[in-house]
């Protein structure tokens, strides 16, 4: 009967992926997230004493989330149920509740409900939570890829504390791995096999810190190369490229990775550097983002960040997106990489931004300010009758054009300083220094009213 239970136990053993019988068991066994887990820190202590507080694990994919959920489950002495929100709902969620408060009516018995990629719950079950984990009954560790402040809802991430998983080191990966290679019960130890030190960092890299892919990878061609006989097989960095496609880049073009990517693009940009400018593109264009919306960032950007500093600049913007739309991907890229290059190098300027929202602050703060009669339109004998259009000056009878005539309401005109505010940089010199000269011609003009001289 042993015999039998131990085939069974070892067959069983052989179908779970590596990944997961090579799972740690125990704190001492877990690799990474030291920043977490050290010696003295809040969740070690809480997971040991069995003080477990709800609580929020983020990080990316293959970062150990569920891992130490297990490790949770085996060391403490609540009862510890599971449920993933892709296959349950608020129905599973009352009958947890129910056998909650029957365990700690009948034992004191404590609950923890362990709920894996909480992010996909919609608002109102992520609602249903929140009186049991207010009230203590149940104690939640939840597990997401996506930031917790934009998918959970506010009053339960109030109610959690969220933790944040790094991406597995390259030296916890490949201390994973080689555990792996050793381990003969749980492992690949009995094949015989060892990595040479490029296969191995060649493995962690394509990784990408990610510890199922690394442990997937390695578990994908070992069995191919071993003999189970003779010598160790040695895997080689050619082997592993060949055996392996690599992995593509981590990006979630609806998550904060993607937010993350274009802020890194648009500052960039902003600090004149084309060559960071040039890889967050390639990065982003690599994960597979949508390109129409990368130059649409950088058509804003042309306005935003360059402004009349280099007025080509929008010009450059909206080419790249015109050739884009005429010749698609992957030849259409150069056309992104071109304009991002140009962005970077140009003159700065916000002053165009900074204007605007000097003008959209006083709006808010003087409402809707009549338009001066004299610059009214005046399509009607009554609207003329009422001062519509009366004493306009048509700038194109005064000399260059120029003659003193408030356009602004009455409320503001002469006493605000301008919106727009052009700076020394780029073609915006020229501006400033043009706006300067007509300031002083028409001070000037002014003082000698009413004797405005025509062409």
């Amino acid at each position: 009967m042993d015999l039998l239970n131990s085939n069974e136990r070892t067959a069983e053993q052989g179908r779970r992926p590596l990944a997961d019988r090579m799972r740690p068991e125990t704190l001492d066994e877990y690799f990474g997230q030291e920043h977490l887990l050290k010696k003295g820190s809040l969740l070690r202590r809480a997971i040991e004493e069995d003080r477990l507080f709800s609580v929020i694990f983020w990080g990316p994919p293959g970062s150990g989330k569920t891992t130490l959920a297990r490790i949770v489950a085996k060391e403490t002495k609540a009862w510890f149920t599971s449920f993933s929100a892709v296959l349950s709902g608020v129905k599973e969620l009352r009958k947890v509740v129910e056998e909650a408060e029957s365990l700690w009516r009948n034992s004191r018995q404590k609950t923890i409900l362990f709920v894996d990629e909480i992010h996909r719950f919609n608002k109102a079950q992520q609602d249903a939570f929140l009186p049991h984990v207010e009230s203590g009954l149940i104690t939640l560790i939840g597990a997401t890829t996506e930031n917790p402040s934009f998918e959970v809802i506010a009053p339960l991430l109030s109610r959690c504390r969220v933790l944040v998983l790094k991406p597995f080191s390259d030296e916890a990966l490949a201390s994973i791995l080689n555990r792996a290679l050793s381990d003969c019960e749980r492992g690949l130890g009995a094949l015989g096999l060892t990595l040479d030190p490029d296969a191995l960092e060649h493995l962690v890299h394509i990784a990408d810190g990610d510890a199922r892919t690394a442990l997937n990878s390695l578990e994908a061609f070992a069995s191919l190369l071993a003999s189970g006989e003779g010598e160790p097989k040695r895997i080689s960095r050619h082997q592993v490229e060949e055996a392996l496609q690599r992995k593509a880049l981590q990006y979630d073009k609806a998550g904060e990775e993607h937010y993350n990517l274009i802020s890194a693009f648009h500052k960039s940009l902003r600090g004149s550097d084309p060559d960071a400018a040039l890889y967050w593109l390639g990065r982003m264009l690599s994960a597979g983002e949508d390109p129409l919306y990368i130059v649409r960032r950088m058509v804003r950007f042309a306005s935003e960040d360059v402004g009349n500093a280099d007025p080509m600049a929008l010009n450059i913007a909206v080419t790249a997106m015109q050739a884009f739309h005429f010749i698609g991907l992957p030849e259409g890229e150069l056309a992104l990489a071109q304009a991002a290059v140009y962005l970077a190098t140009a003159p700065k300027s916000n002053a165009l931004y900074t204007g605007y929202g000097r003008v959209k602050e006083t709006i808010a703060s003087t409402g809707t300010l009549a338009v001066p009669l004299h610059i009214r339109n005046a399509p009607t004998r009554l609207m003329k009758d009422l001062g519509y259009g009366r004493n306009y000056r048509y700038a194109h009878d005064y000399e260059d054009a120029l003659v003193p005539q408030d356009y602004l309401p009455e409320a503001l005109s002469g006493k605000t300083p301008p919106f727009y505010r052009p700076t020394d940089r780029g073609y915006e010199r020229t501006i400033r220094d043009r706006l300067e000269k007509w300031r002083k011609y028409l001070e000037k003009t002014r003082q000698r009213e009413p004797g405005i001289s025509k062409k």
